[in-house]
């Protein structure tokens, strides 16, 4: 068992009682009528966790919908998700943050928590309304995908979600600089010929919301952070103790801009914002990995369908799948070397869940008493990402074809299973 969260990195056994955490230790004995699962040379941890996905309902259920997307996540072993506000229509108002709530809980698969719209429509203007929003089950703010510009109106957003004890998560992104840039600006765009967003058009932003931070007060989380400069940024104001987190995508980690380049070149599925960055940045995250300073990983999975991918790149949407990726990545890198396999699971598990605030319904532990959410993972298990086999509704991903080693066996929710892919259950 590996619980970050309680330092626990040992050989035990867990036992589940009306799907909660009933007991840790060694050698339990099974009670009468009860199930037993064999586990050994496995890794029982905390279901993973995931601060950034977009599952597209209501509105684009063409391209996602909270079930095909809850399936997706459980075959990744995650049990909390949470949904970012750009839906259509917007999550503004207690109204789609009830229908989120109860479509989750209706797929019944991962607890899928919202994430609420900073400004109302998500047009930067005026401020949408957190307090009911909250009361209906939010458990942060974002525009994701659309950067606030207005620095007042930021400020206002800050001080007035302090006020709920809600984080404020950025899209970085100075539309200024970014100019339409549809990738990374730099030697491969110039050869492709496409425009190009310099890495500075997101440390800018960064760098305006922290003076704001500072001012304000307020939790403060950057969203897929991509740049060295970010990072910097970042650790810095960690220093100075400002309340100030940020997450990383496994795709910023394994990918820069020589992926849109890749034959037969201008792979849209490599488009996605911000976009990937130069191997100079890419080292940068990881030596943020391990030195502490990035706080979880998200995947900021992001579902189209071939409307929108199968253009011409300018035309192209941002965004890639990766719910079900992210734990055999993540674990690339622990045989990388570039961090442990106990950190590994507190970037996508414990740590995750204390930067919302999660932790405090038992996320990301598995304290007795916690909700029995739990993944099994082999870390020898091999396999090929192959289209057929996707539980997302979209594909739009460029690991198509990628041999990966590691995976969730089983994936249980409040001690119910909602993945289980080699029948651990059923033997």
């Amino acid at each position: 068992m590996i619980d970050p969260g309680r330092k626990i990195d040992a050989a035990l056994d867990v036992r589940i009682e009306g799907g909660l955490i009933a007991e840790i230790g060694r050698g339990l004995a099974s009670g009468r009528g009860s199930r037993e699962i064999d586990a050994s040379d496995r890794i029982v941890t905390p279901g993973l966790v995931d601060l950034h996905v977009h599952f597209r309902e209501p509105g684009q259920e063409y391209k996602e919908d909270i079930a095909t997307g809850s399936a997706a996540a459980a075959s990744g072993g995650f049990t909390t998700v949470c949904c970012m506000p750009n839906t259509v229509p917007p999550n503004d108002c207690r109204t789609v943050t009830d229908l989120i709530v109860r479509r989750g809980r209706e797929a019944g698969l991962c607890r899928v928590r919202p994430v609420g719209a900073i400004s109302a429509r998500l047009e930067g203007k005026a401020l949408a309304e957190y307090g009911e929003m909250k009361e209906a089950g939010i458990v942060a703010l974002s525009d994701d995908g659309r950067p606030v510009m207005n620095a007042g109106l930021m400020r206002r957003a800050l001080e007035y979600a302090r006020t709920f004890d809600l984080p404020v998560v950025q899209h970085a992104e100075d539309l200024s600089l970014a100019e339409g840039g549809v990738m990374n600006e730099g030697e491969v765009s110039t050869r492709l010929g496409l425009r190009g967003q310099p890495p500075q058009a997101e440390s800018v932003m960064v760098g305006r919301d922290l003076e704001l931070v500072e001012w304000t007060g307020a939790r403060y989380h950057v969203a897929h952070a991509s740049t060295a400069r970010t990072i910097e940024l970042v650790r810095q104001a960690k220093r100075r103790g400002l309340p100030v987190t940020c997450e990383v995508t496994p795709h910023h980690l394994h990918l820069t801009d020589d992926a849109v380049a890749a034959p037969p070149g201008y792979d849209t599925r490599a488009k996605v914002n911000p976009p990937l960055r130069g191997s100079a940045d890419l080292e940068a995250l990881r030596e943020g990995l391990a030195d502490g300073v990035i706080d979880c990983i998200a995947t900021d999975h992001a579902p189209h369908s071939s409307v929108e991918k199968d253009v011409e790149f300018d035309h192209a949407a941002f965004g890639m799948i990766g719910l079900e990726t992210a734990l055999p990545l993540v674990l690339e890198l622990v045989r990388a070397g570039v961090i442990d396999v106990v950190r590994a699971i507190a970037l996508l598990s414990s740590q995750p869940a204390r930067v919302f605030g999660l932790d405090a319904g038992g996320a990301g532990s598995l304290a007795p008493g916690a909700p029995a959410d739990l993944t099994v993972i082999d870390l020898d298990l091999a396999w090929t990402v192959e289209e057929a086999a996707i539980r997302s509704r979209s594909h739009n991903t460029p690991f198509v074809g990628r041999a990966l080693r590691g995976g969730a066996l089983l994936t249980l929710m409040g001690g119910r299973v909602t993945f289980d892919r080699a029948g651990l259950v059923a033997s």
